[in-house]
C-alpha cells in the first residue's frame, strides 16, 4: 500500500474541518439510506447468518447516536463502495461498545485467529501513553488483522482505486476514530498528528494482504497486452 488517494479517493484534508456540530442534515440521510440498503442485502442473501443481522442492526444503532455524527458522511462513502460491514464495524470498535461487541462476536462465532499477527507494539516504543491505552490500542489493531485475514479480498478489492492506492475515506475515518479515542482518554492529539500513526496502523493491518489481490490488478494489463 504505497498511497491513500487517487482520482475516487477521500484526500485526508478534505472534511476534515467538519465537526459535530457542523455534519449536514444531507449527510445523515445519505448514511441512512445506505445503512437500510446494508440491512436490506443482508435480508436477502440466503446465506445470511443471525451474526450478520447483528453487524447490520449494530450499523443502526451507532447512526443513532448523535455523538458520532461527525464520522456519519465517511461511513456512508466507504458503504457506497460496498465496504464489508464488519470491517467498518471493527474500525468504530475502538470508540463504540456496540460495534466493539459486535466484531468480537463475530471474530468468536468464525473462530477467527492468524498464525503470525503484524507486531504493532513496535508504533508505541518510546512514547508516553500508559499501559492500559497502549493494550486498548493493540487489541483494536488486532481486531483489524483478524476481520482482514479472513475478508482480505473482498475489503481490498472494494476499497482499492487502482493497484497502488487506496480510498482515502478509510484512512480519514480510522484518523477520526483515533481522534475520539485519544479525547475520551483525557489525552487530545491534533488529527494532523495523528495521520502518520494512522497511515503506519493500516499499512500493518493491508500490507500482508496485498499479494492476493495484485493479480486482480495485472489481468486488465495482460488481456490488452493479447489484443496488441
Amino acid at each position: 500500500m504505497q498511497e491513500f488517494g487517487g482520482p475516487e479517493s477521500y484526500t485526508p484534508g478534505e472534511g476534515a474541518g467538519q465537526t459535530k456540530e457542523g455534519v449536514s442534515e444531507q449527510a445523515r440521510e445519505k448514511f441512512q439510506q445506505a445503512a437500510q440498503q446494508i440491512k436490506q442485502i443482508l435480508r436477502e442473501e440466503k446465506k445470511a447468518r443471525r451474526r450478520d443481522d447483528r453487524v447490520a442492526q449494530t450499523i443502526l444503532q451507532f447512526l443513532g447516536e448523535d455523538q458520532y455524527a461527525h464520522l456519519f458522511q465517511l461511513i456512508a462513502r466507504l458503504a457506497a463502495r460496498d465496504c464489508p460491514s464488519i470491517f467498518i464495524l471493527a474500525v468504530l470498535s475502538l470508540i463504540h461498545r456496540g460495534s466493539h461487541e459486535a466484531v468480537e462476536e463475530y471474530i468468536a462465532e468464525n473462530k477467527i485467529s492468524i498464525k503470525d499477527p503484524a507486531d504493532s507494539a513496535a508504533l508505541f516504543k518510546g512514547g508516553k501513553l500508559p499501559p492500559e491505552i497502549k493494550k486498548t490500542l493493540l487489541l483494536w489493531i488486532q481486531r483489524l488483522q483478524l476481520i482482514m485475514s479472513i475478508y482480505a479480498e473482498k475489503i481490498l478489492l472494494k476499497l482499492m482505486v487502482d493497484e497502488s492506492n487506496i480510498d482515502g475515506a478509510v484512512l480519514q475515518l480510522t484518523t477520526f476514530v483515533l481522534v475520539d479515542f485519544f479525547e475520551s482518554e483525557k489525552l487530545p492529539i491534533p488529527y494532523q498528528e495523528l495521520q502518520p500513526l494512522t497511515i503506519k496502523i493500516l499499512q500493518d493491518v493491508i500490507e500482508p494482504h496485498l499479494p492476493r489481490i495484485e493479480q486482480y490488478f495485472k489481468k486488465p494489463v495482460e488481456e490488452d497486452k493479447d489484443d496488441e
